[in-house]
């Protein structure tokens, strides 16, 4: 019996938790081993057949106001984690993302048991961000193995010391059998004909306040301009259906959509298929769109005390914040950032990209190159692989 702990949050961490697991399962089964995993995840990883711990998705935050409702959940967590690893000892630790807690994780885990093998897998962007001077890398004081989705990933922990594979991004194993655009409005009961605008606010508590309220008052500015415009905004989590409905009607969105999270995941490749246009937040999901071609606009916004410590106390930088400028080193995706994102700036930049414009052409043409940094599928497969290899050998 081999026993692993995957740990991860937010929604985002659950989907890829869920995806590695299935992988691990057909790599344990093609070794003739068993396996049990014990995670730290959200409802997909107990689906996938994970023996979930706690439900980490809806505990997600960004910055230093936003994460201090986390704390004594956080800690009262480590207590039990620290209690069941007591009772069944691990063969060996997956992180997936989820910098904060997952670097407290591994550094206990390196103090109480130097010998059990730590692996990243998709690492905190710090090859794209720095805090200061940006010189150091604490995920190297106790993993073993990094699983780099990105090649300048691998680059950046590779040059610093570190032994890293680099497997490519685990979106290549989702978006290759992809619908067809007629058949996917078809499915969603939407008028072939009209535009369709997609929603992607939030898979973050904060980010329901932050975000959301200018991308709906943005998608009813565009509803002006266009008034067949269908608006479709999918749930991340059950606990938003209500607030983004509430958000869609407070901005006066006519007949807008919100799917609901039970369904989100299994339509997302369909929901992509259907729109013209995107309007969201920075993350995973800027490449979702791209590997479907859907044109996009992006925003973020943190509380202002947030911003401004990132700013002027921690010197926190980043050329980019949408993973697509960043893998290809350029504006491809229009970003929006704290006080520029505004319902009317976001209208600027979206109505030259939801009809056939040169500024649409350039985008579609820009995802194009973009495919040549993400690898070849059978990412979860490799990842899966590796992780056997660093645990049994």
């Amino acid at each position: 019996m081999v026993r692993l702990l995957i740990s991860t949050g937010e929604v985002s961490g659950d989907l890829q938790g869920s995806l590695l697991i299935r992988a691990l399962r057909s790599e344990a089964e093609r070794r003739g081993l068993k396996i049990e995993v014990l995670a730290l995840g959200g409802p997909r990883m107990e689906a996938a057949g994970a023996v979930l711990i706690a439900d980490t998705a809806p505990m997600g935050a960004i910055g230093l106001w936003e994460a201090v409702p986390l704390i004594l959940p956080t800690l009262r967590l480590q207590e039990r984690v620290d209690a069941l690893l007591q009772e069944r000892p691990l063969d060996g630790v997956v992180l997936i993302d989820y910098v904060g807690a997952n670097v407290r994780l591994g550094t206990r885990l390196r103090r109480q048991r130097p010998e059990l093998p730590i692996t990243y897998y998709i690492a905190p962007q710090e090859w794209a961000w720095r805090f200061g001077d940006g010189s150091t890398t604490r995920l190297l004081d106790f993993t073993d193995k990094i699983l780099a989705i990105f090649p300048a990933e691998a680059e950046f922990y590779a040059a610093r010391g570190a032994d890293v594979d680099w497997v490519g991004h685990p979106l290549l194993d989702n978006f290759q059998n992809l619908p067809e655009r007629g058949r996917a409005r078809q499915q969603l009961g939407l008028d072939p004909e009209v535009p369709v605008l997609l929603l992607l606010p939030a898979s973050r508590p904060q980010e329901l306040r932050y975000l959301m309220p200018s991308l709906a008052q943005a998608a009813a500015l565009l509803q002006q301009r266009h008034p067949d415009l269908q608006v479709l905004l999918p749930a991340g989590l059950a606990t938003f259906e209500k607030p983004l409905a509430a958000a869609l009607q407070e901005a006066g969105v006519r007949d807008g959509r919100v799917i609901p999270a039970a369904e989100a995941d299994g339509l997302k490749t369909t929901l992509c298929a259907a729109a013209d246009l995107a309007l969201g937040k920075s993350g995973t999901v800027n490449l979702e769109l791209a590997l479907q071609g859907v044109p996009q606009v992006v925003g973020y916004r943190v509380s202002r005390l947030t911003a401004w410590v990132a700013r002027h106390v921690l010197r926190f930088h980043v050329d980019h914040i949408s993973p697509v400028n960043l893998l290809l080193k350029q504006r491809l995706v229009p970003e929006l950032l704290q006080d520029e994102l505004t319902p009317e700036a976001l209208v600027e930049m979206a109505l030259p990209l939801l009809t056939d414009t040169p500024e649409r052409r350039a985008m579609l043409e820009g995802y194009e190159r973009l495919r040549a940094n993400l690898g070849d599928p059978g990412v979860t497969d490799r990842a899966a692989k590796a992780i056997f290899d660093q645990v049994i050998g």
